[in-house]
């Protein structure tokens, strides 16, 4: 728009100095789990959070339906249920939360600490916390390594810079022309470095994180619903306790859960 060249921005070899650098870098400073969790969480940037008000309406039924089993007939009477969560009449009501393989896990190794007997409400709580905490950490470490990437390709866009006029000088003798080209082209690798770091790689970070800690919720929503039922509430008080926690953007109203619990079967 204000005449410029537009071509002196295609520098490939700035690129290659650039993002050849900042992945070069950022494979040596991060361990093998957390690279992998860079790439498998790609997709969140376009998707969002897994958890939809879907999905809490579905885990606030399952959370019903296992409370309802187990005070009319004991904690006991979920083992079949945990022990084999693959084929459980509940879980398999919700194909949803039935295929997700960490929320699964986690609800059944809680429930059944009850069907072992275990009472104590509070410590419970405390080794949820430490466990979702575990959680938390290793989540953001993947959307921070992936700011340290963001923050790291400004200082790369400048040694791309200096490395071009390292080049020009070499043809200090030429003609403006060709001296004004080849500093333009060296400049394109600060330029390069500051556009893709704060306007892209940084913000894509940050998105993760946000993401991950709503997604988040849905964990801290099967906590309360777990320890509310262990205090000895009633299923319908216990999945409240639960809701209670879940996001307001994505929080189920008291009477569509009502409609939601109204269409599930009672499988033992």
């Amino acid at each position: 728009m204000a005449d410029g060249h537009i071509e002196v921005l295609w520098q490939p070899l700035e690129f290659l100095i650039i993002f050849g650098g900042g992945l070069g870098a950022f494979a040596i400073a991060n361990p093998a789990p957390i690279l992998k969790g860079v790439l498998g969480n790609l997709s969140k940037l376009i998707k969002g959070p897994a958890y939809k008000k879907s999905s809490y309406l579905d885990i606030l039924a399952v959370l019903y339906s296992l409370f309802k089993l187990a005070k009319s007939k004991g904690d006991l009477a979920l083992e079949g249920h945990v022990e084999n969560p693959h084929d459980s009449a509940i879980f398999n009501q919700f194909p949803s939360f039935a295929h997700d393989h960490h929320a699964l896990e986690f609800l059944c190794d809680y429930l059944r600490m009850l069907t072992l007997g275990v009472s104590n409400p509070h410590e419970v709580a405390d080794i949820m916390d430490v466990e979702l905490e575990n959680h938390h950490e290793h989540m953001h470490a993947i959307s921070a390594a992936m700011v340290g990437l963001g923050e790291g390709l400004p200082a790369l866009g400048i040694v791309a810079a200096v490395l071009g006029v390292i080049h020009t000088m070499g043809s200090i003798s030429e003609p403006p022309e060709i001296l004004g080209h080849l500093i333009g082209a060296a400049l394109v690798g600060t330029f390069s470095g500051i556009l893709f770091s704060y306007g892209f790689v940084t913000p894509m970070g940050q998105s993760l994180g946000a993401t991950f800690t709503e997604e988040g919720a849905y964990f801290a929503c099967m906590k309360a619903g777990v320890i509310a039922h262990m205090q000895g509430y009633a299923p319908q008080v216990s999945i409240e306790f639960a809701r209670k926690t879940i996001p307001h953007h994505v929080r189920p109203t008291f009477k569509e859960l009502e409609d939601a619990l109204s269409n599930i079967g009672n499988p033992e």
